[in-house]
């Protein structure tokens, strides 16, 4: 069944591991990568990744990406979303925070804050407004 645009967004809105995926080299798969997302009902996915990735690159030549988020319980639902780059920022502290905040609390959390500040190097973060929604629940 396919879901109602609140519900896509309320579930694409939910801390998912999500699953991107952006064009590959001439003579490569696309690449297909899980990481962890912001996103608000209404407006922009947003990603964090090192700016000078395999993933922020190609993104920038395609200048659009595409990500899934699913679950398994307690039914198998799914939300995908495509569109293209609306922004391409340096990565800030805030937005760090936001994130790790996102998917991890406590120890966990204040952990994970340390070793990327210290070991992660310049991020960015990449925008995209969603164009293209394709949404299940299979239960």
């Amino acid at each position: 069944m396919v879901l109602t645009r609140e519900d896509r967004e309320r579930f694409l809105a939910e801390p998912h591991i999500g699953a991107l995926s952006v064009a590959g080299e001439p003579g490569r798969a696309p690449l297909v990568v899980p990481l962890w997302y912001q996103y608000t009902p209404g407006g922009r996915l947003w990603v964090l990744t090192g700016g000078q990735s395999r993933k922020a690159r190609l993104i920038a030549t395609a200048g659009r990406f595409s990500l899934m988020a699913e679950r398994v319980r307690p039914t198998v639902r799914y939300v995908s979303v495509e569109g293209p780059v609306t922004g391409v920022l340096p990565q800030t502290d805030e937005r760090l925070v936001e994130m790790t905040y996102r998917y991890l609390s406590g120890e966990a959390a204040e952990g994970y804050l340390a070793m990327a500040r210290r070991d992660l190097g310049d991020h960015v973060v990449i925008e995209m407004q969603p164009e293209r929604w394709l949404s299940a629940d299979l239960g």
